[in-house]
């Protein structure tokens, strides 16, 4: 039924992904898909506030991201569950989408946090995500 199971994860927040991932690590195992795990690094945006970092930030950013997700997986994600690690740049949920096109998903997977008065059912990405993927999503409450 799935082949390609996307999760994305917020490096800073365990939250993120404490109940999402091992969720989508059992329909990998049960299905024999393959887990693509997404560490979105916000962008700078404008200029003005870029020039505020040292030269080469983004690139020790995304370096950053990339280490602290390998050992995420290395931890989380038993060797068994073939598995592709994805850093991408961006706001958050078009690089959720991107991903899920580029490897053509058949499920995405995603922590939502409980609501505040602002978000009331879904956090606004898990929110954009669910209104504009082209297949499933599981959102899975914290």
């Amino acid at each position: 039924m799935y082949r390609n199971v996307l999760v994305p994860v917020d490096l800073s927040d365990k939250h993120s992904w404490r109940k999402a991932l091992p969720t989508a690590i059992a329909l990998c195992q049960t299905f024999q898909a393959r887990l693509h795990v997404i560490a979105v690094v916000p962008e700078f945006g404008l200029p003005l506030v870029g020039q505020y970092f040292p030269a080469g930030y983004e690139d020790k950013l995304r370096q950053q991201a990339a280490k602290q997700l390998k050992a995420l997986v290395a931890e989380q994600v038993p060797d068994e569950v073939p598995t592709r690690r994805i850093v991408a740049e961006g706001k958050i949920y078009r690089e959720i989408l991107n991903a899920a096109r580029t490897i053509r998903a058949d499920l995405i997977v995603m922590g939502s946090h409980h609501p505040e008065l602002k978000d009331y059912l879904l956090g606004p990405n898990a929110a954009k995500v669910v209104r504009h993927a082209d297949c499933s999503v599981m959102v899975v409450r914290e």
